[in-house]
């Protein structure tokens, strides 16, 4: 069991280390959007190129972001239903999900994404748009963003695992987001924090 914890940690820390690059990714699709938005309207010239590679990077931070979004266990959930359990209940409920949802679907996506990729790439594939960009490596994103995503998902299995036979603290997979409530009263504490500071600064 220290093995698979062991690699369960490194495939964490992978995630971890992409999800990162991807905010940079992701900040820079944002700018050339808002660039090429500037030019097209201001000077009236657009490329093509310029507007695939928004769709390039938003496809990495998709793809490749979801499995990050799995580590910290941030995926769309029904909270409201299973925040009624045990601790013990909603960690075999993860199971369940895990094993009959979510690693079926990735694996049967990898299985069929990655021929259609390998396929894309031995053809050299180019967008049909004039001044476009290659286009097989961002098919190739299909397979590697679900191989990542089966990978993290034998890491949280591992996480249940473990969390059930009293190896590893609920802490590793819980959400690591603050809770809206937990938001609001941080803004609130913010402002009561200020709220002195201007006092005093309209009594002198």
């Amino acid at each position: 069991m220290q093995f698979l914890l062991t690699l369960s940690r490194k495939i964490d820390s992978a995630n971890d280390k992409i999800g990162s690059v991807l905010s940079w990714a992701l900040l820079a699709a944002v700018l050339i959007c808002a660039g090429n938005a500037l030019v097209r309207y201001s000077v009236n010239h657009s490329s093509n190129g310029w507007m695939e590679i928004q769709w390039y990077l938003y496809s990495a931070v998709f793809l490749l972001a979801a499995p990050y979004t799995l580590r910290r266990n941030e995926h769309v959930r029904i909270d409201v239903i299973a925040g009624k359990f045990s601790k013990r209940t909603q960690v075999w409920l993860d199971l369940f999900g895990f094993l009959f949802f979510l690693m079926p679907m990735a694996g049967l996506i990898l299985y069929l994404g990655t021929p259609y990729a390998i396929n894309a790439f031995t053809r050299q594939e180019m967008s049909s748009n004039a001044g476009g960009l290659i286009e097989w490596p961002a098919k190739m994103l299909i397979p590697l963003g679900f191989a990542l995503l089966v990978l993290q998902g034998i890491s949280e299995i591992i996480k249940r695992v473990g969390y059930l036979r009293g190896l590893v603290d609920a802490s590793a997979f819980d959400k690591q987001s603050k809770t809206p409530q937990e938001e609001i009263d941080a803004i609130k504490l913010a402002n009561r924090d200020k709220l002195p500071n201007h006092s005093s600064g309209e009594q002198a």
